[in-house]
């Protein structure tokens, strides 16, 4: 059984969860209305043992359903940005990992405004305080943003610079900021490249299983 704040976040989330075998495309308003950085995901998608949602607009249900009809996602995912109103787009496709219980790994960053100086762009993102390691001179070495998509879900985003790569920063800040997200009363997820092993390792060692969740959609550049 899923995790009652996982089942919420997903329902939530998407529009609608579960789902029988198949895919299933469901409308929500939420793909029609800017996200947590204030920019659309017109199309966001979770598939688990032979079954998947695929969420989008009211508008655009009705054409996305004629799209994938009997096709296999590696042919219709290319189409999907354009047939959801947003050509410029990218699509995606990842692996989808929650978390209800961290690696006991000793925290390792603060909690500082996203502006805090030398942190990259994508930190500046976020509208509320992220977790940050510096070194002794104060320069940005890891960081971890949480998207907070609903009041059940937040998913955690993390980068380490090169040059502090190896130190086992990236898995302490994730275990840190799953531990604050479940303080919220809610639960931290996790998405990455299936081909990103890096990325792998770091949801793995900070309490991340792989339980063959997948995602896919339309997202911003």
């Amino acid at each position: 059984m899923l995790d009652r704040r996982l089942f919420l976040h997903l329902a939530t989330w998407l529009g609608q969860w579960p789902a029988g075998p198949g895919l299933h495309v469901v409308r929500s308003w939420r793909r029609a209305r800017p996200a947590w950085d204030g920019r659309l995901r017109p199309a966001i998608g979770v598939a688990a043992g032979g079954s998947a949602i695929l969420s989008v607009a009211p508008a655009r249900v009705e054409a996305v359903r004629s799209l994938v009809a009997g096709r296999p996602i590696e042919e219709w995912l290319p189409a999907l940005p354009a047939t959801v109103g947003t050509p410029e787009l990218t699509t995606n496709r990842g692996v989808f990992r929650w978390c209800t219980d961290p690696a006991p790994l000793p925290d390792v960053g603060e909690w500082l405004p996203p502006t805090v100086p030398g942190a990259p762009p994508w930190l500046g993102l976020f509208d509320t305080d992220v977790l940050v390691v510096r070194d002794d001179a104060g320069a940005y070495l890891a960081g971890v943003g949480i998207k907070r998509h609903d009041a059940y879900g937040h998913e955690l985003a993390v980068g380490t610079v090169p040059a502090a790569r190896g130190r086992g920063l990236a898995r302490r800040l994730v275990a840190q900021a799953a531990r604050r997200v479940l303080a919220e009363g809610a639960i931290p997820t996790y998405l990455h490249d299936p081909g990103n092993r890096a990325s792998a390792r770091v949801a793995e060692a900070a309490g991340f299983p792989d339980r063959g969740f997948t995602s896919f959609g339309v997202f911003p550049h």
